[in-house]
């Protein structure tokens, strides 16, 4: 299997000098919830937006740069990602109300945004509750849920571009569709400032609660999984495509369709990062097959790809 590798490559010794901290040959498994795939040839965890925008000012022009959140909806292949991967932590997580305005910062848990603008009496950011990411992937998905997403409450945002260059964004600059938005894949959000509107708290408590039993019921919580698989086309449901093409419980290796919710995947133990997407794959050739329709990604495949013997396995 080939894997990156910082030391071999030299990366480290070519990166500025930073107050936050490279950690070279980072295992990815740590951070994604399917808990598969290759290592960061560095991880770099910013002390705070300025060390990152003088990070992404300085760093030699030829390093790809890919931020990484909580993991949950990503599926990192089995070589690893070249370059270097930016992790945002607690020095970019903090949650703040003035008023009827949340601002977050986007290493924030979209759970903990919700529950502080529970907290304050403000409504409108349950839906987040039910989001098992971090506020940049929301921002750069339009992610969503029970009928709300991010471009409902969202009034600015921030980014940092390949250069350094901060940017104020509204979101009518941010070009929001379904699970999708305009900004460049290149650009690392930092964080944004949501309004709300004023509610009775055990009000707000309540609708998070029917949120969160509507999860416990539906979806396969307690497994190494990574969140929906497949955008919904236009009009119809991804989970019902999959399920009525005869793919629930399909199994390649560790990797299985959910029999609990068809558009989930999971690592049963065992699986690698090659399993789990040539189970991807195979669902939607199955799903293309028997309705003509073919189902988009959700899940946020990156990296190399590692021991092709997974892929011939699954052939």
């Amino acid at each position: 299997m080939t894997v990156v590798d910082a030391h071999s490559s030299g990366l480290l010794e070519r990166l500025p000098t930073v107050r936050g901290e490279f950690i070279p040959n980072a295992p990815l498994s740590r951070e994604t919830w399917f808990r598969v795939g290759g290592p960061a040839e560095v991880m770099f965890r910013p002390a705070d937006r300025e060390d990152l925008c003088q990070f992404m000012a300085e760093k030699p022009a030829d390093v790809p740069v890919m931020v990484v959140g909580t993991g949950s909806n990503m599926l990192v292949r089995d070589g690893g990602i070249p370059g270097v991967v930016v992790k945002l932590g607690k020095a970019m997580a903090e949650t703040e109300v003035d008023g009827d305005l949340v601002s977050a910062g986007a290493g924030a848990s979209d759970p903990a945004v919700a529950a502080v603008a529970r907290d304050a009496g403000l409504a409108g950011l349950e839906f987040l509750s039910g989001i098992p990411g971090a506020i940049g992937g929301a921002l750069r998905m339009n992610a969503g849920a029970y009928d709300d997403e991010v471009k409902d409450i969202l009034m600015e945002c921030k980014a940092v571009d390949q250069a350094g260059g901060v940017h104020k964004l509204t979101v009518e600059d941010m070009g929001f569709s379904y699970r999708h938005s305009e900004i460049p894949d290149d650009w690392i959000f930092t964080g944004a400032v949501f309004r709300g509107r004023e509610d009775d708290r055990a009000a707000i408590a309540l609708r998070m609660a029917r949120i969160r039993e509507m999860r416990e019921q539906s979806q396969p919580l307690r497994t190494r999984t990574g969140g929906s698989t497949f955008k919904n086309p236009d009009g119809l449901k991804a989970w019902k495509l999959v399920d009525q093409a005869g793919c629930r419980g399909l199994r390649i290796g560790g990797a299985m369709v959910s029999p609990k919710h068809t558009n989930f995947l999971i690592n049963t133990g065992e699986a690698t990062a090659g399993q789990l997407e040539a189970l991807g794959e195979e669902v939607r050739r199955q799903v293309l097959e028997k309705f003509g329709v073919t189902l988009q990604w959700e899940i946020r495949r990156i990296g190399l790809p590692g021991d092709e013997e997974a892929w011939e396995n699954a052939a």
